[in-house]
């Protein structure tokens, strides 16, 4: 029989996370590897974590995980959101506290394009009067 699972896909800036929770001891892998030899700082395995600490559900479920795209903060932020969604399919109970904590809204915040005339998004070239 096959096990049971909920899927949730999480984006941030450049990254999507593709996130599958099944039931288990609240092991983390993210791309095959486990969360902390995969990311470096204890800061962002915390923010990974954060729906599950929320909810309680951190040794109710393990955490598969498949990130590709931007850096190491847009990718947990992507596993973020993606957990907290997959959460939501496994107990619609568990929607309210996620949804208070704003884990369930996309974060928006990307780069800004660069502007013809200027060196970067917003940076002028430098005033000189002569």
């Amino acid at each position: 029989m096959a096990k049971l699972a909920f899927y949730g896909t999480g984006r941030r800036k450049k990254s999507i996370a593709r996130v599958r929770l099944v039931p288990g001891e609240g092991n983390v892998k993210v791309n095959n590897r486990d969360i902390e030899e995969y990311f470096n700082y204890e800061t962002l395995r915390r923010e990974v974590k954060l729906p599950l600490i929320l909810t309680e559900t951190l040794s109710k479920y393990d955490v598969l995980a498949t990130v590709n795209g931007g850096g190491f903060t847009g990718q947990a932020g992507a596993l973020r959101h993606g957990i907290a969604r997959a959460l939501t399919k496994a107990d619609e109970e568990l929607r309210a506290p996620l949804k208070k904590a704003g884990f369930l809204t996309r974060d928006a915040r990307a780069k800004e394009r660069k502007k013809y005339g200027l060196k970067a998004a917003r940076r002028a070239p430098q005033f000189s009067k002569r």
